[in-house]
């Protein structure tokens, strides 16, 4: 019978990481994870219903996912070629530091943003520089440059829009930094589909440049599709390290089809962004509250009376939003999610409630 000490044969790096959380909490109302509010159109469910009934799920799927990235080349203009098919954009975001990053060395990123950047990095041993956004929320392309240059940093990673915060950050900057940088950088673009605004063309001038994208947020978050567009070489390298059989075929198939009809989701998309003009339009009526300006499908938001407390009145009354106020620069600050009009109105209707007390 074996009695090994376990934690010593665990890397130094993983043992000092807590796991990825989210809130796990049940609620009636979800505005807490940037999921879409609405699953996809019944059209989408009936084409794929029909096409599961002939899946072969005894069969591996298509390691290379070759129809999807010919649907997504479409729509894109671009090359299949160009395109890498992940199991999500984290698993991308995995890739790619394995592919450009030994342990030790140093990537970018901005304060605040997404999360899970600097936790892959820390698993794979990599240290993470942070950069803090300036009190819009922006960042300055010659202070990143600097500090790039002085960490000898690999990688740069910008989310944009950039997450929690919802605002792009200045277009001009954003050039700079890419024009400028001897490294790669990764622009995650999750929340394009709320914004429209893109780096994609981008590539073609730019070979150090890698633009993420997802599916998660226009209604397929359980199926965990996302995909790269970069330089056919740094493609090439990901498909060295990636995984056979990444994607699952069911996941291929119902994202080959959100693409090819797009039309469909396209409204879905609609209808969120001008329930997030109501809800914000709406929040800034109460002069207990400071509205950040976004361009995601989320809003974030400080109050000033008790983050906590006003997030425990709406978990309370069935609405579960995110809670921000952990971060030094987010003191008293949620992040809501904008919902359909029935769960945007409930929200703002226990905001009003807590605001009177």
């Amino acid at each position: 019978m074996s009695n090994v000490d376990l934690k010593k044969l665990i890397k130094e790096s993983i043992r000092s990481l807590s796991p990825y959380s989210t809130e796990s909490i049940q609620s009636e109302i979800k505005l807490h994870a940037n999921e879409s509010p609405f699953p996809p159109p019944k059209e989408l469910h009936d084409q794929f219903t029909e096409f599961i009934k002939s899946f072969q799920l005894n069969r591996y799927p298509d390691p290379d996912s070759k129809k999807l990235k010919e649907s997504i080349a479409k729509k894109l203009d671009t090359k299949k070629e160009n395109l890498v098919i992940g199991n999500g954009s984290d698993e991308i975001i995995l890739l790619l530091l394995q592919v450009f990053c030994k342990e030790g060395d140093n990537i970018i990123i901005p304060d605040p943003t997404f999360a899970m950047y600097a936790i892959i990095a820390q698993s794979l041993g990599v240290k993470t520089t942070i950069v803090p956004l300036d009190s819009s929320w922006d960042f300055n392309g010659n202070l990143l440059l600097e500090t790039a240059e002085k960490n000898k940093s690999r990688l740069i990673f910008l989310i944009y829009p950039n997450n929690p915060t919802g605002n792009c950050f200045s277009e001009t900057e954003i050039i700079k930094v890419i024009e400028e940088f001897e490294g790669i950088i990764v622009l995650d673009e999750a929340y394009y589909d709320f914004s429209q605004k893109s780096f994609i063309n981008e590539i073609k001038k730019n070979n150090n440049l890698i633009v993420l994208r997802s599916l998660s947020k226009i209604g397929l978050a359980a199926m965990r599709v996302g995909f790269g567009v970069a330089n056919a070489l740094i493609i090439q390298e990901i498909n060295k390290v990636r995984l056979p059989y990444n994607s699952n075929m069911l996941s291929q198939k119902f994202a080959e089809h959100l693409i090819n009809n797009f039309q469909l989701v396209q409204k879905q998309i609609d209808y969120i962004i001008d329930e997030r003009k109501r809800l914000t339009d709406e929040l800034k009526k109460n002069k207990s509250l400071t509205v950040f300006p976004t361009e995601s499908n989320f809003i974030l938001f400080k109050t000033k009376q008790s983050a906590d407390e006003l997030f425990y009145h709406l978990l309370y009354n069935g609405i579960l939003v995110r809670n921000l106020s952990t971060h030094p620069k987010l003191n008293n600050c949620l992040r809501v999610t904008v919902g359909t009009k029935s769960e945007n109105d409930r929200f703002l209707s226990e905001v009003k409630t807590y605001s009177m007390k």
